[in-house]
């Protein structure tokens, strides 16, 4: 898991992203702020989605820190198992280097004009960066399909 920043109103906003060990986009959350509250909100949205995991790597940010020790907290409450959270600096690279698919498509545009469309065409491309690495098949659901061709339109 790691976050980048995209601009949005000439302001920096941030994007949090994570993949597996296979390089597959787990999900993707763009934010105003990054702090323990946006990583958190990111972490559940994505164990949600996609199930818990039983590692997660990160880098130094406190935040990301924080928000995975109040899951684990929750977890062990729950009677859970915790998430192991790993902080080491070339673990991290996997999601370093899959930002640049998200960096081509959004440097050429200088940045968007509101949160809004930002997060309409930060969509749009994570979904077409999820199909060229292969994760989506013939038998992915309608809903996808139908909102991939809704961009296209």
């Amino acid at each position: 898991m790691d976050e980048t920043y995209i601009k949005v109103k000439g302001e920096w906003v941030y994007l949090y992203r994570a993949v597996d060990k296979e390089a597959d986009t787990v999900d993707f959350l763009l934010t105003k702020k990054r702090d323990k509250k946006a990583a958190l909100r990111f972490f559940r949205k994505a164990i949600r989605l996609n199930g818990m995991s039983e590692k997660v790597t990160i880098d130094k940010s406190g935040s990301n820190t924080a928000a995975l020790e109040q899951l684990n907290k929750e977890q062990e409450k729950a009677g859970q198992s915790k998430i192991e959270i790993r902080q080491i600096k070339y673990l991290n690279n996997l999601v370093e280097q899959d930002h640049r698919g998200v960096k081509r498509r959004t440097r050429p545009m200088l940045g968007f004009q509101s949160f809004k469309t930002a997060r309409r065409a930060l969509k749009g491309v994570e979904l077409c960066h999820s199909i060229r690495k292969g994760q989506y098949n013939k038998t992915q659901s309608a809903n996808d399909w139908a909102y991939f061709y809704s961009l296209a339109v």
